[in-house]
């Protein structure tokens, strides 16, 4: 399939939850870390689906293959040559960041997955991917992809102020965390302003593009902005604490869901993690990279993250640690609970 190769310690009987990215330039260091992130706290066996350059194909393998054997086990990976189906390769691969549109084509590409979680390279798990994959289970019959809010306040959302094409809903969505239900969106025919009957998902994509290329700022997010315009009961809406960004504590507190359950899922766009434009953002990716697997996760990730969060208090995002805080610390103590009973259950046995 596409060059694709599987890379396994056992048997893929077991079913699991399956999690894509697409990796181009110096993405190699971000996409191992959110890797890590969702191997450290998921409890499910994860199915990663790598779409990358040639050139990072095997810098992918030799660092993966550097994971200990007791976090290997835990999943196992296919990587995955850049390929787009319909239209131009060149003018898809210079749609907004290079590659992104790749993403487009995981429902032509993936055919054998049922539903995927699509996530960018710059999002961190804080607690096990387990939970945004029962998400699926509360899609309606006509639900066949969910993604968050592009914002929570249309006054100061980019699509309420700038976009020149349709978008989803009062503030369009953000496709950085996107769950999707392949089979659904294989066989669906999409309303659409081409032609009155609906179209499939392949035969839209390019198409859509020419009709709206000039019109377009962040690529395929604007893409799919513009499909669930056009067809919004097929759109799943999870709250803001599932696709986590500056946007949501630069300008004060506006993600409700993070203030009452913490941060689910970080992401670290405008490159936050390698500036000091938000520390704690910058906080949370270093000790995740920082942290030896082995470890203890209070001792060497829980404790480090709140001494550098000390640091922060002086921006609006560091006034607010316990969002950031509350998942990750409800998480590693399941993770430290779960080990300690296991522990102690074989040691009864003798």
């Amino acid at each position: 399939k596409l060059g694709e190769q599987k890379h396994s310690r056992e048997p893929s009987s077991s079913p699991c939850m399956h999690l894509a990215v697409v990796a181009c330039g110096d993405r190699l260091e971000e996409t191992l870390i959110m890797l890590k992130s969702a191997v450290l706290f998921s409890n499910k066996r994860l199915c990663f689906h790598i779409f990358a350059e040639d050139s990072l194909k095997p810098e992918f393998e030799k660092k993966l293959k550097e994971w200990p054997s007791s976090y290997t086990k835990k999943f196992e990976y296919n990587i995955y040559p850049i390929t787009f189906s319909v239209g131009n390769a060149q003018e898809w691969k210079k749609l907004f960041k290079p590659c992104a549109a790749q993403r487009l084509f995981l429902p032509v590409i993936l055919k054998d997955v049922d539903s995927l979680l699509y996530v960018d390279t710059d999002v961190l798990f804080l607690r096990p991917i387990d939970d945004i994959w029962h998400i699926l289970e509360e899609f309606n019959s006509t639900q066949l992809a969910a993604m968050a809010p592009e914002h929570e306040i249309p006054k100061i959302g980019w699509y309420s102020r700038f976009a020149r094409h349709p978008y989803y809903g009062t503030t369009g969505v953000n496709s950085g965390v996107m769950l999707m239900n392949l089979t659904r969106i294989r066989n669906t025919h999409f309303k659409n302003s081409l032609i009155p009957s609906g179209l499939t998902w392949e035969e839209m994509l390019y198409p859509l593009y020419q009709k709206y290329k000039n019109y377009i700022t962040w690529g395929d997010q604007d893409l799919l902005n513009i499909i669930f315009y056009f067809n919004p009961e097929c759109l799943y809406v999870f709250p803001c604490q599932w696709n986590y960004r500056p946007d949501h504590c630069m300008y004060g507190s506006n993600c409700k869901g993070a203030e009452e359950e913490g941060v689910s899922v970080l992401h670290g766009n405008r490159g936050v993690y390698h500036d000091d434009k938000q520390p704690t953002f910058k906080a949370l990716y270093e000790v995740i990279r920082d942290f030896p697997f082995e470890d203890n996760l209070f001792q060497s990730l829980y404790y480090p993250l709140q001494t550098k969060f000390l640091d922060t208090v002086h921006t609006l995002c560091g006034r607010i640690p316990q969002v950031f805080l509350k998942q990750i610390e409800k998480t590693m103590k399941k993770v430290y609970e779960n080990r300690v009973i296991v522990y102690l259950g074989a040691n009864h046995r003798y």
